[in-house]
């Protein structure tokens, strides 16, 4: 008795987008341009809740760190996109080799891929959800989006209300409910993007090779700031302390680990217990975000034990507990003195917890960084062009901000992306366009081709052509 298989949900979605890819595989501007305008719209008119189900997610999370970090780049990057769009979707003219071809033409014609997929982590899900789906429509593609297990307030939300500005076969989200991550990324997509851990990474590009179908991983990263000796502590104090404990350090781009002149960690350690606790005064603040999970939470409390344990100083920079368990909050540290072997340098921390290296010469850190993976990001600190053209060069990363921390992934018109193990691929404003669009070469033969005296059989003029071709 044969037995029919009933499609899943999945591939039931992914038929329905792939046959409206095909029935209208190239969007007008005005199209594409409208779609934008929806999904801005969307995030306006649902901020207030959007905000409420990120909180629900975490715990606790700062309202104005989801305004900030998710909110505000999505509405703001749809506007640079629009603006830019007519210029990306133009074809390119490129050059001809006049030797060869006469009267020939060459066209670059940025075209749809047809069928996207997005898998999208817990820690800063409408960002990482919506700002992909920004570049991915500007090319003129259909998407669809798989949730983070630990954002199911937020799926939630979009399965509910989206729907009411994209239909199905435009756009659909996926909650986390059990094998669905593994089954979407064994879907047969135009591309694929994933955002989250190096160790899932590797299990998605493996699953998406099956079906040969390209993507594009971005990845975690032990990103090192390095604050040179000519730079003011109090500064780059300033500056790291907020990146490093914006949603409480969850952030795959912030400052891991930090690097400092032996002779500046005593100062950028004073400097830290005054800046920190006036933005902060408590752990029960209402700007402070939760640990995610309990899995998270317990990780970085035995991180700080292991440190401790191998000798290292343990700082809290707030006062009162170290943690408060009921609300999954930990106090932002400072660590001194870790060795090598430990947790926090072995691993990425992903939280408030800011282990401090001091060096002796520059060269000792770049050393020490280029030993490991390549990192996500760099952070020099020194307004010596000399000292950072060397940092350039010499460590190799994601990305660089300079004399700031994270400042470059919020930059429209700079692409996004690791390198090595931090990832692969990048998006963000025309990267992005050009990541989710077949860039589509396209040769316009002339009237009177070289070819035509290259043809079988050979002979003199054959010769001569030649001749003249490769003089």
């Amino acid at each position: 008795m044969n037995q029919t298989l009933t499609p899943s949900p999945l591939d039931t979605a992914l038929a329905l987008q792939r046959q409206a890819y095909l029935a209208h595989p190239v969007p007008t501007l005005a199209e594409r341009k409208a779609d934008l305008r929806t999904l801005q719209r969307f995030v306006r008119e649902h901020k207030e809740a959007l905000c409420d189900a990120i909180s629900a997610d975490y715990g606790h999370r700062s309202r104005h760190e989801t305004l900030l970090a998710e909110v505000f780049p999505v509405v703001d990057g749809i506007d640079h996109v629009i603006k830019h769009l007519p210029g990306w979707m133009k074809t390119q003219r490129r050059n001809v080799d006049l030797r060869t071809f006469f009267g020939a033409s060459n066209r670059v014609i940025p075209q749809p891929l047809g069928v996207v997929g997005v898998i999208v982590p817990w820690n800063f899900p409408l960002n990482l959800s919506l700002v992909p789906l920004t570049s991915i429509f500007a090319a003129g593609n259909r998407a669809m989006v798989k949730m983070s297990e630990n954002s199911r307030h937020l799926a939630a939300y979009l399965i509910a209300h989206m729907p009411a500005y994209f239909p199905p076969e435009k756009l659909q989200f996926f909650d986390e409910t059990g094998g669905v991550g593994i089954a979407f990324s064994q879907l047969k997509f135009d591309h694929l993007l994933f955002t989250g851990s190096g160790a899932t990474g590797r299990l998605v590009m493996s699953a998406a090779a099956q079906n040969l179908c390209p993507v594009t991983l971005e990845l975690g990263g032990r990103s090192p700031a390095i604050v040179c000796e000519d730079f003011p502590v109090r500064v780059a104090a300033e500056r790291i302390l907020f990146v490093k404990f914006l949603n409480a350090g969850q952030i795959c781009t912030t400052v891991d680990h930090l690097w400092l002149p032996q002779a500046k960690v005593e100062a950028f350690v004073q400097a830290a217990r005054e800046i920190v606790p006036a933005r902060y005064p408590t752990l029960d603040s209402p700007d402070y975000t939760s640990i995610i999970d309990q899995r998270s939470f317990d990780r970085l409390l035995a991180a700080l034990d292991d440190a401790r344990e191998r000798g290292a100083t343990l700082l809290p920079l707030l006062p009162g507990p170290a943690f408060d368990a009921s609300v999954r909050k930990i106090n932002p540290h400072i660590v001194l003195d870790a060795p090598p072997e430990s947790v926090l340098w072995q691993r990425e921390i992903f939280g408030p917890i800011l282990p401090i290296r001091g060096y002796r010469s520059l060269e000792e850190v770049i050393d020490a960084v280029n030993a490991g993976p390549r990192p996500l990001a760099v952070y020099p600190f020194s307004h010596d062009r000399g000292t950072v053209r060397v940092l350039l060069e010499r460590v190799m990363s994601g990305g660089v901000s300079v004399n700031d921390a994270l400042l470059h992934v919020g930059q429209h018109d700079l692409p996004f992306g690791g390198v090595g193990e931090s990832g692969m691929g990048h998006y963000h404003g025309h990267d992005g366009f050009n990541t989710f669009s077949k860039l589509r070469p396209v040769f316009y033969q002339g009237r009177f081709p070289t070819l035509k005296f290259l043809m079988p059989p050979y002979g003199k003029l054959a010769d001569r052509v030649l001749a003249f071709l490769i003089r």
